[in-house]
């Protein structure tokens, strides 16, 4: 049990230590991934699309 009560003083000891973000850094950091997610989405439907496509042209229209 000590070495758990050493060990959570530890980690409170480093907690302090860390910078932390600013609530505007997180917002258009998230906001900057969301766009990202989107976009790479898009594309990924939009090859997909293609590929569709192509493969029944190839296929024969089945």
């Amino acid at each position: 049990m000590n070495k758990v009560k050493s060990f959570l003083k530890e980690v409170y000891g480093e907690l302090k230590k860390v910078t932390w973000l600013t609530r505007k850094d997180v917002v258009r950091s998230t906001i900057s991934v969301g766009v990202v997610v989107m976009l790479v989405s898009i594309y990924i439907a939009l090859v997909d699309l293609g590929l569709t496509e192509l493969m029944k042209y190839i296929l024969g229209g089945r």
